[in-house]
């Protein structure tokens, strides 16, 4: 059923956009209801506009905590229009009808990323507004509620397509809004008071976009989170639900690293990895562990991209090119491919979550991320020959490379630069097994190599293996009850172990 706007009670924080909906409004001869700073910005703009103080007949007290909550302004929004019983409580008590109410809520999450005390984010938790959305929303039958600046265009938009009028099917579609805005703010809300306790989940995603299809496409794929947030897309196609899940891989391994790396990722996995003095030479070292896998993968580096590494990075196709910055003569080289996406990585510190979820059966799975690296100081000998200061290098790169493997993962590490993996196998044997495969057909000799594994060695088996093909160091948690069958055999053929203590299992 279609409805005329002809008040409007307007409470808004942001008022970016507004004047555009009020000018309109007000040559619709709509009627304005307002408070404190809206007022005085509708009425600068020369519109007339009636206080809620003058509607109810009381002044905003305890500091602006209590303005709108009053009978006179929820009566005029909850009351039935097709019920003849509250049009007469609304008419006996003089109580205003409202047909649109445009508010925005405090900014409470914004307040708390800016370590603002506790005083200070406790005010911003909005309590008028967030009653004035739910009633609004609750009575979409006859009022239409604008509940953050994300609506302000499309209520431009209706109302300049429909001249101040409202269908049934426009109103439900706001509250659903409204309601997504309310939710949010509570979950926000609890998780801060929660404290990364977890005691019960709560999960608000706003900004839901529509992918072109999920994994695959008879699969229907959403994003849900802010990307502009981390990235800055400067060239290419539009982003995909497996480009996604491998820019996630990609820069998640990339920040356990400092000094100058480059990695290649094929399928959330490192096909090539390589730390050099730089992008170019790391590139180099990275393709060569496999330039077939390489192909159609992502890039990713901790560097500013130069024209000398664009130009040897624009010699193969891949899907997407990630680094903090780049040359404008890299740019230029880069752009050479049409559907070749280029992101600059933001700096990410507070914008990317520390606690992953994932859905299992009929409930969701929440831990922290594995944000554990391990240093020099966290590796213990338990061998008689203790490891190079070469090999120790090795085996940190070797042991973060394997930390961003699929579990059971072996990786084999020579001079800052990934050999050979073997990822998603059923056992550890197969993992090396396939690892050593791969380093032979690429014509790597394996000789002083290290080997990562992302768990311990329940028999000695792998540790066998890796003598043979001419490793030289292992890396490993340690904790199996045949630790010493391993260590044994190390002792025994000269082999250096060195373990951890910290599992790094990826499912």
């Amino acid at each position: 059923m279609s409805k005329k706007i002809n008040s409007a009670l307007i409470s808004v924080y942001h008022k970016d956009g507004l004047d555009e909906i009020l000018k309109l409004l007000n040559s619709l001869g709509v009627k304005f209801i307002s408070t404190g700073g809206t007022q005085d910005f509708i009425q600068s703009l020369g519109y007339e506009c009636e206080s809620v103080e003058d509607v109810t007949g009381y002044p905003s007290i305890l500091g602006g905590r209590v303005k709108t909550l009053h009978p006179k302004v929820f009566g005029g929004i909850l009351y039935r229009r097709d019920e003849e019983q509250d049009r007469k409580i609304i008419k006996s008590y003089d109580i205003p009808s409202i047909d649109l109410v445009i508010v925005d809520l405090y900014p409470f999450e914004e307040t708390v990323a800016t370590n603002a005390s506790e005083e200070e984010i406790i005010e911003k938790i909005d309590i008028g507004g967030i009653s004035l959305i739910r009633g609004a929303a609750k009575n979409f039958k006859d009022v239409i509620v604008v509940a953050s600046k994300q609506q302000y265009k499309p209520l431009l938009d209706l109302l300049e397509e429909k001249k101040g009028s409202t269908d049934i099917e426009d109103r439900r579609w706001f509250a659903k809004k409204a309601f997504a805005v309310s939710s949010g703010y509570d979950s926000a809300i609890f998780n801060y008071f929660d404290k990364g306790e977890n005691s019960v989940l709560r999960v608000s995603a706003n900004n839901a976009k529509s992918l072109r299809y999920g994994e695959n496409p008879h699969q229907k794929g959403v994003f849900y989170g802010n990307f502009d947030e981390v990235f800055e897309q400067l060239h290419g196609k539009e982003i995909s639900y497996n480009n996604l899940l491998d820019i996630d891989a990609a820069v998640s391994l990339i920040a356990d690293f400092d000094e100058t790396a480059l990695a290649i990722l094929k399928h959330n996995n490192a096909c090539g990895m390589a730390c050099r003095p730089t992008v170019k030479e790391a590139w180099e070292a990275a393709l060569a562990a496999d330039p077939i896998s390489a192909f159609g993968g992502i890039v990713v580096t901790n560097r500013k991209v130069d024209a000398e590494a664009a130009k040897a990075i624009n010699e193969i196709f891949f899907e997407v090119v990630i680094a903090p910055d780049y040359s404008q003569d890299a740019l230029d080289i880069l752009f050479q491919k049409k559907n070749r996406i280029i992101l600059r990585q933001k700096p990410t510190d507070s914008k990317i979550s520390n606690t992953q979820l994932r859905s299992v059966l009929n409930g969701v799975l929440v831990q922290d991320k594995d944000s554990s690296v391990q240093t020099r100081s966290d590796l213990k000998v338990v061998t008689a020959n203790a490891p190079t200061d070469k090999e120790v290098e090795d085996l940190l790169f070797a042991n973060i490379l394997v930390k961003h493997t699929k579990s059971n993962a072996i990786v084999l590490v020579k001079n800052k630069q990934l050999i050979a993996s073997g990822t998603g196998q059923t056992s550890r044997v197969d993992a090396l097994n396939q690892a050593i495969e791969k380093a032979g057909a690429f014509h790597f000799n394996l000789n002083g190599a290290v080997m990562a594994s992302d768990a311990f060695f329940p028999f000695p088996d792998c540790v066998e293996i890796a003598h043979k093909a001419g490793i030289t160091a292992v890396i490993q948690p340690g904790g199996s009850i045949k630790d010493a069958d391993s260590i044994a055999y190390c002792n025994q053929n000269g082999l250096a172990m060195v373990t951890t203590g910290i599992r790094h299992f990826k499912h």
